[in-house]
């Protein structure tokens, strides 16, 4: 049953105390940082780890073991190239090794530089497998339906996207092959009060069998399915809602996937944990043999985004029990913990881009599929070079094709970047962002009386800046641990000035904010800026 939870606030902590089960029982009172205070997290220096593990907005996890490594995928929307993979050989420290959909417009036109229409929308949460030597990646977008695509390495080449089901309303999708050979899928309508259906799948995961389809779950908000197997058993493990309590996990089982789940064969496995954003959708995985782990990110988003966590599982009666458990076998957040495996590890996000490559690195994407003749890495060697094309819509950023940008921490940071601005033409406009559904830049604004700076922002809060003479200029945005952040830009790269009001970094369109480099022109397709780098501190 699932238990009320209040919430008291003393000093700077917060204590969340679960008060009573459906049944009526006390449970403890269970502790947490108040969120967002956090001073360190990740891997620390005597051999444990802080929760979150990576304070970003990688959301939608799934997590698998492949050979030494594990690897973990992350939902991307309408960023592209997309599906972030990770990868890590300890659970706790990872690195961003590839982004699997290269071309979006295999899903829709509408994730293209010139419609822009998928905010909220595109790549949402999906599966990744390994099977028969190849990576499988399985995925949902809600106006599409489900996709797959296939590799031998988790960065590629990946195989042209497959079309498993062809029919808005689905999401959350899983895979599974079982012990005798049999493929399965599952996805979950949520246009139809989110049923969950099982579906015989292929062998090499290209199609399924619409019209066998069985269904295993119902209701409740019910999503985030992932299929497990431990022991002979079939675990479909999700999360459920239900209102004034929050969002926890769930899990159901079954010794036969072609019967489905029997409802006395499920139970719940955490509390809603509101006081922690509600961790709840990830991937169970073995670390050490016989020690288990869940990877998950935290479901309530902030600025920050949906941040990613490591809680310990207990196997017990043939049940996952997730995080610090109480006496009625319901887990709750962790904090802080061993490092499942030691020496430490030198993964690392590297999310700094300095252009020194024929290809950017994996942490940075585009808003949207880029107009690849718009942009590149060799016309200036060891730049970016952007050229400036018309909006969809004037004067909207978030209407502009190529915007580079990249996930932003949440913790004081900073982004900074530096531009040369010598190519530039009336009408141009280029510079440093914060968008999620709302936006704000400082940038460099040519027209007929010559350059200058100007904050912008989607409220139509305009600010001039002073006249800019010289061709190189340095733009960057600084934030606290409140997600208020400020603009200031130098000519000398040590000098910075402020231009324009503290922009509130915000949650939209279920993304946390990022930091991007824009540039576009309103009267036509003309003028470039070049960048030396993407600094993110």
């Amino acid at each position: 049953m699932v238990a009320d939870a209040s919430i008291q606030q003393i000093g700077d902590k917060s204590f969340c105390v679960a008060t009573t089960d459906g049944d009526g029982n006390k449970n403890a009172t269970i502790y947490a940082p108040e969120w967002g205070k956090w001073t360190s997290f990740g891997r620390q220096t005597d051999g444990t780890y802080m929760n979150p593990i990576i304070p970003a907005d990688f959301s939608d996890i799934d997590c698998i073991k492949a050979g030494d490594c594990y690897y973990a995928i992350s939902s991307t929307f309408q960023f592209s190239p997309g599906m972030t993979m990770m990868r890590s050989s300890n659970l706790v420290d990872w690195e961003v090794c590839s982004n699997i959909v290269d071309d979006l417009t295999q899903i829709s036109p509408s994730l293209k530089w010139d419609r822009m229409d998928r905010y909220a929308r595109g790549i949402w949460a999906g599966t990744l497998r390994f099977h028969n030597g190849r990576f499988h990646l399985f995925f949902g977008t809600p106006d599409e339906g489900f996709f797959t695509t296939s590799s031998p390495s988790p960065e590629g080449p990946w195989e042209p996207l497959t079309c498993l089901l062809a029919e808005p309303g689905w999401d959350d999708c899983t895979a599974i092959w079982d012990n005798d050979g049999n493929a399965w899928f599952a996805g979950t309508n949520f246009s139809d009060n989110y049923k969950t259906y099982i579906f015989p799948m292929a062998p090499d995961g290209k199609s399924i069998d619409f019209e066998k389809r069985l269904l295993i779950n119902e209701g409740s908000g019910r999503e985030a399915s992932k299929l497990i197997e431990h022991d002979g058993l079939y675990y479909l493990v999700f999360s459920e809602f239900k209102p004034g309590i929050g969002r926890y996990v769930m899990a159901r089982r079954t010794d036969n996937l072609s019967e489905g789940f029997k409802d006395n064969e499920e139970r719940q496995l955490t509390y809603a944990c509101v006081e922690s954003h509600e961790p709840n959708q990830g991937g169970i995985i073995e670390g050490e043999p016989g020690k288990w782990y869940f990877l998950t990110h935290h479901g309530t988003g902030d600025w920050g985004g949906r941040e990613v966590s490591l809680l310990t599982v207990e196997w017990k009666d043939g049940w996952p029990l997730i995080g610090k458990v109480d006496e009625n076998g319901i887990g709750s957040m962790q904090w802080h913990e061993k490092i499942p495996f030691l020496p430490h590890s030198d993964n690392r996000i590297i999310a700094s881009e300095y252009f020194d490559s024929p290809k950017l690195i994996p942490h940075v994407q585009w808003n949207y599929q880029p107009r690849e003749e718009y942009y590149s890495l060799s016309e200036r060697p060891g730049w970016l070079r952007l050229k400036a094309f018309r909006p969809i819509e004037r004067g909207n950023l978030l209407k502009a094709g190529n915007t580079l940008t990249q996930r932003i921490m949440r913790r004081e940071g900073s982004s900074l970047i530096k531009m040369d601005i010598s190519g530039m033409a009336d009408g141009q406009i280029a510079g440093l962002c914060h968008f999620s559904k709302k936006y704000a830049g400082l940038g460099v604004r040519q027209d007929e009386k010559g350059r200058h700076l100007e904050y912008v922002s989607d409220n139509k809060i305009n600010v001039a800046g002073p006249s800019v003479t010289n061709d190189e200029i340095w733009i960057k945005s600084e934030w606290d641990r409140e997600g208020k952040s400020q603009f200031s830009y130098s000519i000398d790269g040590i000098n910075f000035v402020q231009v324009g009001p503290v922009y509130q970094l915000s949650w939209g369109n279920y993304r946390g904010d990022r930091s991007g480099i824009f540039c576009f022109n309103d009267n036509s397709d003309n003028g470039f800026v070049d960048i030396d780098f993407f600094e993110a501190h």
